[in-house]
């Protein structure tokens, strides 16, 4: 498995990679209302912490369900593998774009956080070899048109779906029994949520300099109850594109569902983009 120090290293060698490669092929930047199609891709690194509750029912066959919760603290030393990016296509006013990520984590710390039976929540034991294991896919796709677009700012609507594939499984090793509880066992659950999204992106020029100021904010329902995502960063130009480095949340609330009642990620991110 690749592991957090291993993936920043391949990351950057990456980033080095493909601008020392494509710094002769890649145009300037364009008018892009030039009536012609225009193109980026952007391979990013996000850290996010991770923090969120799954209630896992009936574990271990007791009718016993347990709330467990991934602990943020561990998440960099808990990083398996990762793979992250965005590409957009843009022609006049008018847009679509897409963001994938992949999240591999997993865990040997506890994260039993409290258990529930037939009469109530249980007083558990010690969780002494508890583990947990994530695996995470989060696909976007919409299209939007430019409704400014001025030399120092720009603002683009857009409307879309948004993909939540959730693998998580937890193990636990008590130091006695809990109401029934099995003192050792493991649980999986899948989750799989579209929702439908709208949202506001674009840019702001610092001066006439090369820096700007991205930003992205969207809000969206459908299979959950809520879930909203939000950037904002500061990027600088260059003739085959640029580099940006921002903070990026990701938020699902699921009051309504009893499995998985809320999810966040959130954290910096570092990405290059490539035009062409």
């Amino acid at each position: 498995m690749i592991r957090t120090p291993e993936l920043a290293r391949l990351a950057v060698a990456l980033f080095a990679t493909v601008a020392l490669a494509s710094g002769t092929s890649l145009r300037a930047e364009e008018d892009k209302s030039d009536g012609k199609w225009h193109f980026s891709i952007t391979p990013y690194l996000w850290l996010p912490d991770v923090s969120g509750s799954v209630t896992y029912n009936n574990a271990g066959g007791s009718g016993a369900n347990i709330n467990a919760q991934v602990d943020p603290n561990s998440y960099l030393q808990s990083l398996d593998f990762a793979a992250m990016f965005t590409a957009e296509a843009r022609k006049d006013n008018w847009l679509v774009f897409t963001d994938y990520i992949y999240l591999h984590m997993g865990g040997d710390e506890s994260a039993v956080k409290s258990v529930t039976g037939p009469g109530g929540i249980l007083s558990v034991p010690v969780n002494v070899a508890g583990s947990t294991d994530l695996v995470a896919n989060v696909w976007t796709l919409a299209g939007g048109y430019t409704v400014l677009r001025k030399p120092d700012v720009s603002v683009d609507l857009f409307a879309g779906t948004r993909l939540l594939d959730l693998k998580t499984s937890l193990g636990w090793n008590f130091t006695g029994p809990a109401g029934g509880l099995l003192a050792a066992g493991s649980v999986s659950q899948t989750f799989n949520k579209w929702d439908g999204i709208v949202g506001v992106k674009g840019r702001i020029l610092l001066g006439s300099s090369r820096w700007s100021v991205p930003y992205y904010l969207d809000l969206g329902t459908g299979s959950s109850s809520l879930t909203w995502q939000g950037m904002l960063g500061v990027a600088y130009s260059f003739p085959w594109g640029g580099v940006t480095l921002a903070y990026r949340n990701l938020y699902y609330d699921e009051k309504d569902d009893k499995l998985l009642q809320n999810l966040r990620f959130t954290g910096p991110a570092l990405g290059a983009t490539f035009r062409f």
